[in-house]
């Protein structure tokens, strides 16, 4: 049981970090620390698995690359509401609605699915983040947590469901609409900074995926 507290702390602990990069534009002080050698030990860390190591790569080179650049904090910044705070043309727009809903609309059924599955496990939306459910940074936060509830379980077998409806939650919550919102970053993040974090989070979402099947 100890080795799977340890590596779900460690799973929590990158949906968290992808959550908060998701939730709002990078600070002067937050690039700096993606410049400094804890990040970049980190990101090597990661990319040791052979499945993340070319979009460790990329966000990495990201990273350097933003190191490069005048005005830094203000380009990004840019780039984040170009993307996620603009229109479905134009952004990659950070809800699970606009791309599995049934109306193309905010708050549609996967926001209401969110909102159902966050009474169910007691977990509160942060009251300064007023965002529909179905926001990628808050999906990703309801994921950490699902994780940390299967650490207070007394054994692996009391833990199980709650590994299982983590599986259940990636396949049905979280990769039916990340590879298109990956895919939509892409194409409209020329500096890509964020197209290259979508593209970790979905190669790690689906190595959890494998793991989380007993696949690894």
């Amino acid at each position: 049981m100890k080795e799977l507290i340890a590596f779900n702390e460690q799973r929590a602990e990158f949906y968290w970090w992808m959550s908060s990069l998701f939730a709002r534009e990078l600070t002067a002080e937050d690039i700096a620390q993606y410049q400094d050698g804890e990040m970049l030990t980190y990101l090597s860390g990661l990319g040791m698995t052979e499945e993340l190591k070319q979009p460790v790569d990329a966000f990495r080179d990201a990273i350097h690359r933003l190191g490069q650049r005048a005005d830094a904090q203000l380009e990004l910044a840019a780039d984040f509401c170009g993307l996620f705070l603009s229109t479905p043309k134009s952004g990659a727009l950070p809800y699970a609605s606009m791309y599995v809903g049934e109306s193309g609309l905010m708050n549609d059924k996967p926001a209401q699915d969110m909102n159902q599955l966050l009474d169910e496990y007691g977990i509160a939306q942060r009251k300064d983040f007023n965002e529909p459910a179905d926001h990628l940074a808050i999906e990703l936060d309801f994921l950490g947590n699902l994780i940390i509830m299967a650490n207070q379980q007394k054994t692996e077998a009391d833990a199980e469901p709650q590994m299982q409806a983590q599986l259940h939650f990636l396949e049905n919550m979280l990769l039916n609409w990340l590879p298109a919102f990956t895919s939509a970053a892409k194409a409209r993040d020329p500096f890509g900074f964020y197209a290259a974090a979508a593209s970790l989070l979905l190669a790690f979402c689906r190595l959890d995926t494998n793991f989380l099947k007993g696949e690894e």
